[in-house]
């Protein structure tokens, strides 16, 4: 079709053009078609690559890890084919894997200092990561072999299945075994404690320490600690000798109080020489005590003694209430282990009026307090005061999360707005910029969707000319949070504060923007060094007479002057000053002076409102009625069905804002809020009733706790069993007799706090066995729930310490597994060799017998791309079409001037053209004139030209004309001359005529 339809519209230009025409637009077809398809031309080449994987773990002793990049420079050097193109590659691995040298045609001349050593982690070794590594660093274009270095103790992956996927693929392996030879090493290879002992009830601590020195016994001391709640107590201290092998000590202990506890052994030699390691000389592990329901209660280090009253109460429903400081808070996991419940009694994220009292809950301390919850299955209970929820600055924070209310108000009908404007100053401190940013957003952060937020920048804008603005919103300069919070971060990570002179104009434009803002609570903050010029006492009086306090942060002052203005600023208004010389403390004190702007959420009722019971829940078992409360803190309902609100306030009137007692499942443990205090302040009325508090707080934190075995009908042990933690849980039902087929649910908690499921498979009769892979150092903790669907089914907890990685066990070269590595055999190919030899410094040579360049593997397939030339192709035809169509060329024209042949009986065709030239010059040379009877014949040629009068001509003209004869003239006659005598005679017939 594509010929036929070219051939019709081409048919103009003839027959022979046209079908150039069309082969020609053939061919561009053709080669377009080929360029899109990327076509290659394809060759065998006999170019190798060799990618040596160096392990760099800490098992490998230094000298090793030192003698093996030698040896590959110096393998590369002599081996390598550079006629041929082989080319040599670097990967080094650990935890993970790295390249170090990507692959390339020239010697290697450098490994002494590697630089994938920056955020190297040597305390494992991941064969497989390094594997995978190197089969993406080969190119397809040559043959393939990889050169494995190492001692092939694998403490992370699986390689081995790594190593067949690259063999089916042509990648060849050559192993190099680093022979391990510890001969001064101890290890204290565990510390074992029972998981689960009664209180009071002795128990042993059985530590066992392996000693492969080969001089003989080793002595050292031996400590052992107890830690609970951050606290370290000296179990034992002693001076042991440790036999050659393994030896086994027990220390008798005996716990009192109900608690989990975290137990550490150190060993020291009295000879350091002795010790090769000393990663593997220490071991921990812990044990829960166990007794009658515990409860943590975190209270404001601030306000020490306001929940007394409720521990006491709480204490005489045999409830065992452990009271924590915010300022002395847990460290771990573990040490919430212990708890079936834990009360936030008023307690704000930030607590400290000043900056070098400042404290607050981290961002791990609420993670791990959520988690502990959600997957460990303890109850969290979070009760009111005017420090707590969003007034106490937790608002998007992670406990928001877990709790069935949100901290802020998102219903516009509620006047529980506030207003923070803040100023920002440039400070001299270092990155004094960079905190200014940090502390900003962490103040936004704290604000609610409905309050307002502006911030104050000195920015000199010569175009302008203004030198203070609103980083947004106008002249006004304060927005609502909610919608444009996104926008505000980002317009707060690009401002850049100015060297402000004057306070003044700064603080005019927040003042006229504060006071007509429509918000109950309005508050400001200043960062600066305080060197620009105090503002006018006028304005100062103006802040105070409005109600708006100026909160001030003095940093990187000059001089007293300096900080006097600060001072001055917040003790008129009414704020706090802060002098801050320690800038990690700035997102401390903005988030407390945030809290001051969500004061808004708090509702005081003077006069007593109360509470209308909405629901019946076990909380509320036995109550009707509650007594007046006078205060509480509004949040908002969150919009899920697995909360139940059971409790409100008459005051708002927006039921989704004025949540008394709300609670609901949360992961594997329970949550509920009460929004009003404890008793202190709010709900005297409350504590005087001793019976209906008694009800309320003791079901609150009795419905919030974790379920316990009571029965004791399931046994859990777990330990830590060649680099996994292995969890049994015995099932039995109230006649001794084994529970079978269950179908346990269970998680396990990694010591960076990521939760993962644990299997857990019947293996016996009532028995089930769960593992998983320890991959790092510290505590796992094991919730196990034997029935999921059966409400009263306990929690089974658990957990394990693993000490050290296994990276610091003192092992032995594992040959076997380098070897089954290297007979994986490379389709195509040979199997590798097992490069045998003493890898110590200088005392490689024995290594370098054995080529890994030589080649022995299939040859590969060399592509390259020939697309590029097909689209020159096409362009070239392309213009030879246009050529062809444009220009027209007479074929015959061109075959006479480009023939050679001679005709018969002629001239050759350079003799004709001599020939012809030399007449041609000849006659040019010579001078040419008329013959007499010549001109007698022209006049008579002319009158028989002319009309006769009649107007008629002759009715035929004689075709034939007979020529003047041309002779040479006798006188020369110039032509001028000649033209003369012409026109006379011309002039002369026509007068006869006449």
């Amino acid at each position: 079709m594509f010929w036929v339809l070219g051939y019709r519209s081409l048919s103009r230009l003839g027959p022979d053009r046209t079908w150039v025409v069309v082969g020609m637009r053939s061919l561009v077809f053709l080669f377009v078609v080929l360029a899109l398809a990327e076509t290659q031309s394809d060759k065998k080449t006999d170019r190798l690559t060799v990618i040596y994987l160096l392990d760099q773990s800490d098992s490998i002793p230094r000298a090793h890890r030192f003698a093996m990049r030698q040896y590959v420079m110096e393998e590369v050097r002599r081996h390598r084919n550079d006629v041929r193109g082989d080319r040599a590659g670097v990967i080094v691995f650990g935890r993970s894997a790295a390249v170090e040298i990507p692959p390339f045609d020239d010697d290697i001349y450098y490994l002494d200092n590697l630089e994938s050593f920056v955020n190297f982690r040597s305390d494992a070794t991941n064969l497989e990561g390094a594997l995978k590594l190197a089969q993406a660093a080969f190119s397809d274009d040559t043959a393939k072999r990889v050169v494995l270095i190492s001692d092939g103790n694998e403490t992370v992956g699986s390689s081995l299945t790594m190593a067949q996927t690259m063999s089916s693929k042509g990648i060849a392996f050559d192993v190099v075994p680093i022979e391990l030879n510890y001969e001064n090493e101890i290890e204290l290879e565990k510390l074992s404690l029972p998981s689960d002992v009664r209180k009071g009830e002795p128990f042993e601590a059985k530590i066992i320490l392996s000693n492969y020195s080969r001089n003989g016994p080793v002595g050292g001391n031996l400590r052992v600690k107890r830690i609970a709640n951050g606290q370290e107590e000296l179990v034992s201290d002693e001076a042991i000798t440790l036999d050659q092998g393994k030896n086994v000590l027990k220390i008798r202990n005996t716990i009192d109080r109900v608690g989990s506890y975290t137990y550490r052994a150190e060993f020291t030699p009295d000879n350091r020489k002795e010790d090769t390691l000393t990663k593997n000389n220490e071991a921990t592990a812990f044990t829960h005590i166990r007794g009658k329901g515990r409860v943590l209660l975190i209270e404001n280090w601030e306000t020490i003694g306001e929940f007394d009253f409720l521990v006491s109460r709480l204490r005489r429903m045999n409830l065992e209430v452990d009271l924590m400081p915010s300022n002395q808070l847990f460290s771990n996991l573990a040490e919430l282990q212990s708890y079936d419940t834990v009360v936030l009694a008023n307690v704000p994220r930030t607590s400290g009026d000043d900056a070098a009292g400042a404290t607050s809950f981290t961002d791990d301390q609420i993670s791990t307090l959520v988690r502990n919850t959600q997957q460990m299955g303890c109850g969290l209970l979070m009760i009111g005061g005017p420090q707590s929820f969003g007034a106490g600055g937790w608002t998007n924070t992670e406990l928001e999360k877990a709790m069935p209310v949100d901290f802020k108000i998102k219903n516009k009908k509620t006047e529980a707005v506030g207003a923070l404007a803040m100023i920002m100053h440039a400070c001299e401190l270092p990155q004094g910029n960079y905190w200014e940013k940090i502390t900003a957003r962490e103040a936004l952060r704290a604000l609610g969707p409905m309050d307002y937020c502006g911030v104050l920048e000195f920015n000199y804008n010569i175009n302008s000319n203004t030198m203070t603005r609103w980083l947004w919103g106008g002249n006004f300069g304060l927005a609502r949070v909610g919608e444009n919070k996104k926008q505000m971060l980002s317009l707060i990570n690009r401002m850049v504060p100015g060297d402000m002179p004057d306070f003044s104009p700064s603080m005019t434009m927040g003042f006229q923007s504060l006071s007509q803002v429509k918000a109950s609570m309005k508050h400001m903050i200043i960062i600066s060094d305080g060197d620009p010029s105090p503002p006018s006492a006028t304005l100062l009086q103006q802040y105070k007479g409005a109600g708006i306090k100026i909160s001030t942060v003095a940093i990187g002052t000059h001089t007293q002057d300096d900080s006097r203005t600060l001072k001055t600023i917040a003790n008129v208004t009414g704020g706090n000053y802060y002098y801050v010389n320690n800038a990690q403390k700035l997102p401390l004190i903005f988030q407390r002076e945030a809290r001051r702007v969500t004061r808004s959420l708090i509702k005081e009722i003077p006069a007593g409102a109360t509470p209308v019971v909405t629901s019946s829940h076990e909380i509320l078992q036995g109550i009707d009625s509650l007594p007046p409360f006078h205060g509480f803190v509004m949040t908002t309902v969150k919009e899920n069905p697995l909360v139940e609100v059971s409790m409100i306030s008459p005051v708002p009137g927006e039921e989704q804002n004025s949540t008394l007692l709300a609670s609901w499942t949360y992961g594997l443990g329970r949550a509920a809020v009460i929004t009003t205090d404890g008793g202190y302040r709010w709900t005297k009325d409350w504590a005087s009733d001793e019976g209906k508090y008694d009800q309320l707080f003791g079901q609150a934190v009795r419905w919030t706790m974790r379920p316990v075995a009571e029965e004791g009908n399931y046994l859990v042990h777990s330990s830590y069993q060649n680099g996994k933690v292995v969890a049994t849980v015995t099932a039995l039902d109230q006649d001794e007799n084994y529970v079978n087929s269950l179908d346990m649910s269970s998680t396990i908690i990694t010591p960076d706090l990521q939760s993962s499921p644990f299997e857990m498979r019947q293996v016996a009769p009532g028995r089930y066995v769960g593992e998983y892979p320890a991959e790092q150092s510290g505590n796992y903790f094991i919730n196990i729930i034997p029935e999921p669907g059966n409400a009263q089914s306990p929690q089974l907890r658990s957990g394990v310490s693993v000490p050290f990685s296994a990276e610091y066990r003192v092992q032995q070269t594992n040959r076997s597994y380098l070897e089954n590595i290297r007979n994986n055999v490379p389709e195509g190919g040979e199997a590798g060799e097992l490069i045998e030899g003493d890898l110590a410094e200088d005392g490689f040579a024995s290594l370098l017998k054995i080529d890994t360049f030589r080649h022995n593997l299939t040859q590969a397939i060399s592509s390259k791309d020939i697309w590029p030339l097909l689209l020159v192709l096409a362009a070239t035809t392309f213009l030879g079409d246009v050529l062809v169509r444009r220009v027209h060329v007479e074929l015959s024209s061109l075959g006479r001037l480009f023939s050679r042949k001679e005709k018969e009986g002629s001239s050759t065709y350079m003799e004709d053209l001599q020939s012809t030239k030399t007449a041609a010059t000849q006659e040019k040379g010579s001078r040419y004139t008329i013959d007499p009877d010549a001109e007698a014949s022209l006049s008579s040629a002319g009158k028989e030209e002319r009309v006769p009068p009649s107007g008629r001509r002759g009715s035929k003209r004689s075709t034939k004309e007979e020529h003047p004869k041309i002779a040479p003239e006798k006188k020369e006659e110039s032509y001028a001359e000649r033209l003369m005598r012409a026109k006379r005679e011309a002039f002369k017939d026509k007068d006869n005529e006449r």
